[in-house]
């Protein structure tokens, strides 16, 4: 018996058999709550007796729940889709609002449009899970197209990479680094294929699956039923995730996110770790104007323009912050985007200063004085084609869009 859970992915109605007395009970189930002879001190029973009363799996008509049996892969489904809905007093369901507002507007419209009565019951004539596979494989959680057969046991890979596209849907994908570093700690892994170790990375470093205490991550073992309704609960409630620890002597960091989130990276030396330092700093002489997000240090001309930015529309880019310096940890590259507006290079000059003297040392001034040339004629309107140039030991390229009075300062390097 695997007692430590793993990933949260809850569990429905067992649908092995349709003709089975459960399959027209969600409301009475959700309301008695009953308490099965079989999870008693169970390492999930909490978690098993809370996700039944959100209806979103029920036991067997002879009191147990069969914490230890395989999840199919049909059934799984469903309860991902039951765990991103209310369960109201009448029996009906609805989407719950949170989950909508982290959809993005495509996917708002699928559920608005292709779904709209959408009654989150299965279907009463053909295949009972058609409509909750249909629904997932739309909002791009699965692809239904990689499974040659729904009634399988579902394995703990397979787990993993519908948690890694539902997070890709809902929420944001962590630094791959420290994933692959969190997963490659498993005995097992190399069991599982190069994609399925990306999908192995994310539970992992997102805190909603776990590997075993003898060290394996479980590569091709099946899902049980419990495990299932510790996964879903995990991926839809943040507060049930597992506490990630980071080392800061081996560079990683935890970094905000948009929408109160957290992020884990890996910076790929000290040089990077001391510039985001200095984002931190330098977004501090802006007061307010300035939001520091990822490995993203954004500028705004005022309150009014950061406001604008923050709320216009999901995909819109017909609004944007004046000027970004950045960090790319993945390929090491360091960078400057400037929008060349009415104030801009007043309004930012310390904030460049700054980051130029961290970066380049006492070749700052070479820098800021290409900085300062190039940008005040593109401000003027004089063509300024793309171009690069080498100081100290890094490569600094330069792309200009015109039209728009912007110029990207990208710093790696020379190899």
């Amino acid at each position: 018996m695997k007692r430590f859970a793993i990933i949260a992915i809850a569990a429905t109605f067992l649908w092995a058999g349709l003709s089975s007395p459960l399959a027209n009970s969600l409301a009475t189930a959700a309301a008695s709550a009953p308490v099965f002879k079989d999870i008693k001190g169970h390492w999930a029973e909490k978690t098993i007796t809370d996700m039944v009363k959100q209806g979103i799996l029920d036991g067997y008509p002879d009191g147990t729940f069969r914490p230890q049996e395989p999840v199919k892969v049909d059934q799984f489904i469903k309860m991902l889709v039951l765990s991103y809905t209310d369960l109201h007093q009448n029996g009906a369901r609805s989407w719950n609002t949170q989950f909508l507002q982290s959809l993005s507007e495509e996917n708002q419209a699928i559920l608005k449009q292709d779904y709209r009565y959408f009654d989150f019951k299965p279907n009463a004539a053909g295949y009972w899970a058609k409509q909750f596979i249909d629904v997932a494989s739309d909002l791009h959680f699965l692809n239904k197209s990689r499974y040659s057969d729904f009634q399988a046991d579902l394995n703990r890979e397979n787990v993993a990479e519908i948690v890694y596209y539902t997070l890709q849907e809902t929420e944001f994908l962590e630094d791959g680094l420290f994933g692959q570093k969190m997963a490659q700690a498993y005995g097992d892994l190399m069991g599982a294929s190069e994609r399925e170790q990306k999908f192995i990375a994310e539970t992992l470093v997102k805190g909603i699956m776990q590997g075993y205490p003898n060290g394996f991550f479980g590569v091709g073992d099946t899902v049980t039923r419990a495990e299932s309704l510790v996964i879903l609960n995990r991926l839809t409630d943040k507060s049930k995730r597992l506490a990630i620890a980071v080392s800061p002597d081996k560079l990683e960091r935890v970094v905000p996110t948009a929408g109160g989130g957290k992020k884990i990276i890996i910076f790929p030396d000290k040089r990077m770790w001391d510039a985001y330092e200095t984002l931190i700093a330098a977004g501090q002489l802006r007061g307010s104007n300035h939001d520091l997000y990822e490995t993203t240090l954004r500028l705004f001309k005022d309150q009014a323009e950061k406001d604008s930015v923050l709320n216009r529309p999901s995909g819109s880019s017909t609004i944007n912050e004046e000027a970004a310096v950045w960090l790319d940890p993945q390929y090491n590259t360091y960078g400057i985007t400037i929008r060349l507006r009415e104030g801009t290079l007043a309004r930012n000059k310390e904030v460049v200063e700054q980051f130029a003297n961290q970066l380049f040392g006492y070749n700052a001034s070479l820098f800021k004085e290409l900085f300062n040339d190039i940008s005040k004629r593109v401000e003027a309107g004089t063509k300024v084609a793309a171009q690069q140039k080498l100081i100290g030991t890094d490569n600094v390229n330069i792309q200009v869009d015109a039209a728009s009075k912007t110029v990207i300062f990208s710093i790696a390097t020379k190899k």
